[in-house]
């Protein structure tokens, strides 16, 4: 009897999942978080660069963001880039700072947040099943060449679908707490 290596499988699931949690991070609830617009791209030095990689960004208070630049001649650079992404905010330039003041959200714009979460969800449900059907596959290609017996090819399937529905069940408990924070 032969013991499969479900290593691979399972990082690649701790990977989606980690993606999944930073590509959701974006989507606004109703707090304030630096997540929000820490991955918009700004254009500075010739190089489009995250805004996390040339300023810091503080949560004020429940609704405002304070980003300070550590270039202090990049602050309207940074502001147009903030006022250019779609996080439904206007930056207000303050010498060297910039705030950012967000409104509540809109019940439109909740329904609208999570169709996007539920579109993300889905997507990351496909690479899920991309990976269950490659290891399949795997396996299957092991019993071909005789390295598995068909019994052991079944019981791998078996143990193969509880990892891959523990790694779905995991990304419906993050989905589920990102939309009830979205819908609050």
């Amino acid at each position: 009897m032969m013991a499969y290596d479900f290593k691979k499988l399972q990082e690649k699931l701790d990977s989606l999942t980690k993606y999944f949690e930073s590509d959701i991070s974006s989507l606004r609830t109703g707090r304030a978080s630096p997540a929000l617009v820490e991955s918009i791209k700004v254009d500075a030095y010739g190089a489009m660069n995250p805004l996390k990689n040339i300023a810091s960004v503080i949560v004020e208070d429940a609704k405002t963001l304070l980003v300070q630049p550590w270039d202090k001649s990049l602050v309207e650079i940074i502001s147009k880039a903030i006022e250019m992404s779609n996080i439904g905010a206007h930056p207000v330039v303050a010498k060297d700072s910039i705030r950012i003041s967000l409104p509540s959200l809109t019940e439109e714009r909740r329904k609208s947040l999570a169709k996007i979460l539920k579109e993300k969800t889905e997507e990351t449900r496909i690479s899920i099943r991309k990976v269950r059907d490659e290891v399949w596959k795997d396996i299957q290609e092991k019993e071909k060449a005789k390295i598995l017996s068909e019994d052991e090819k079944f019981r791998l399937k078996e143990e193969m679908e509880k990892k891959i529905k523990k790694g779905s069940d995991r990304l419906d408990e993050i989905a589920a707490k990102k939309e009830k924070e979205i819908m609050e």
